[in-house]
C-alpha cells in the first residue's frame, strides 16, 4: 500500500484536538492497514517520529434511509498516533487547537 492509501483523513473532533497538545493525533485509516503500516505512512507523509499506534474499529451507525427503511453507515478504522517527545508536531493540526 502507498502511504496516501493507508491514511484516509484526519479526524477533527473536540476530543481529538485535546489530544493534539500531548502529540496524539487521530486518523481514519484503511481497514486492512496494520499498526506498522500506519506508523510508516505517518512518518513518511508528515516527517515525524511515531512512538506508538493504537487502532480500533468504529462500528457504523444505524440510520434511516428514506421512509422507514433501516440502513447502516459503514464500519471504519481509527488510529491514534502518539509521537515521540523529541519529534516535531504535525502542522496540519496547529491552527485548529
Amino acid at each position: 500500500m502507498v502511504s496516501y492509501d493507508v491514511i484516509i483523513r484526519p479526524v477533527i473532533t473536540e476530543r481529538s484536538m485535546a489530544g493534539a497538545a500531548d502529540k496524539k493525533y487521530v486518523f481514519e485509516v484503511a481497514p486492512a492497514a496494520g499498526k506498522i503500516e500506519i506508523k510508516k505512512a505517518v512518518e513518511e507523509i508528515f516527517s515525524v517520529k511515531v512512538a506508538k499506534v493504537n487502532t480500533m474499529i468504529v462500528p457504523g451507525k444505524a440510520k434511516r434511509m428514506g421512509a422507514a427503511r433501516p440502513g447502516r453507515r459503514k464500519d471504519w478504522k481509527k488510529a491514534i498516533v502518539q509521537l515521540t517527545e523529541d519529534s516535531k508536531t504535525i502542522e496540519f493540526f496547529e491552527g485548529m487547537v
